[in-house]
């Protein structure tokens, strides 16, 4: 639900979509419960109640959902576009294959005209789902580089630069709007997930990170799948490179760590990590795939 500040802010945002959209966005984001819809512009915006960040475009020339949360979420979403547009949903993007960004695909079914992520990210689907009838995967995959498509308006472009959280994250650009949707391969704030089950990699995701960075610009709003306790779901090019410094620290943490003979699980225990104090809370998984990176893998 929305507290004071939140309601504020919106506010400020409405008064200037409101106007340029003729859309009734005061009903439109305080009529939900348990669940936001929130413009950010260009008729672009985010969705959130449990899971993953949800962005979205929607407009009467074209529909972009980004990431699906769970199947209930998915279906509280739609209801909401619909207020918008009753046309049919152009496409679904996933960032990534975790199910609290693609358990609700299942909900896009005979809605969706095209479903899109990177190639690792579809195997990885396959690969997890216990019971792939209960999901939609991606019928259009990448294998690096970029993958644009045009949709109404808006140009979507899916960027791949590298193993990071998985070794199937697509970077997500609404080109015309300049917001960039990085899924979870920015936990603002907050401890990441570090899959390396899927691929997950801390050294290439700092690299990622810093090709994501130089790829767009200083107006270029973020959206993040995932952030800490007081912290927003939307940011700046910032919020990346100090992202990056917490991974950064983090390996060198554990290296230092291993070298002075502590062990892993003692390790573990630290509530933050030396020289990125604002992740704060239990840094056992980072420490754990850390120390996985450093001192297992390749050998």
């Amino acid at each position: 639900m929305m507290n004071r500040r939140t309601f504020v802010k919106n506010t400020g945002l409405v008064t200037g979509i409101g106007a340029s959209t003729g859309l009734s966005f005061l009903n439109f984001l305080f009529k939900q419960e348990g669940y936001q819809m929130m413009p950010l512009r260009n008729n672009v915006g985010i969705f959130t109640e449990r899971g993953g960040t949800i962005g979205w475009m929607a407009s009467k020339d074209g529909i972009v959902v980004v990431d699906s949360q769970f199947k209930d979420q998915a279906e509280h979403l739609m209801t909401e576009i619909k207020k918008i547009s009753d046309r049919q949903i152009d496409l679904l993007i996933n960032t990534h294959h975790h199910g609290d960004h693609t358990g609700g695909n299942i909900a896009f079914k005979g809605l969706v005209k095209q479903v899109a992520a990177h190639e690792n990210s579809k195997a990885n689907q396959e690969r997890t789902v216990k019971d792939l009838s209960t999901t939609i995967l991606p019928d259009t995959t990448y294998a690096s580089g970029k993958w644009s498509k045009k949709v109404g308006d808006e140009t979507m472009s899916m960027h791949y630069f590298g193993a990071g959280h998985t070794n199937g994250d697509s970077v997500v650009h609404f080109e015309n709007a300049n917001i960039v949707h990085m899924g979870d391969l920015l936990f603002n704030r907050r401890p990441p997930f570090i899959d390396k089950s899927a691929g997950a990699n801390i050294a290439s995701w700092t690299n990622v990170l810093d090709q994501t960075y130089s790829t767009f610009d200083d107006d270029t709003l973020f959206v993040y799948g995932h952030s800490g306790e007081g912290y927003d779901i939307r940011g700046t090019r910032a919020d990346l490179m100090a992202f990056k410094n917490y991974l950064e620290k983090s390996l060198e943490y554990v290296k230092k760590g291993i070298d002075s003979g502590k062990t892993k699980e003692s390790l573990g225990e630290a509530m933050e990590i030396p020289g990125a104090p604002e992740w704060k809370g239990s840094q056992a998984r980072t420490v754990a795939a850390a120390y996985t990176e450093l001192f297992e893998e390749g050998k």
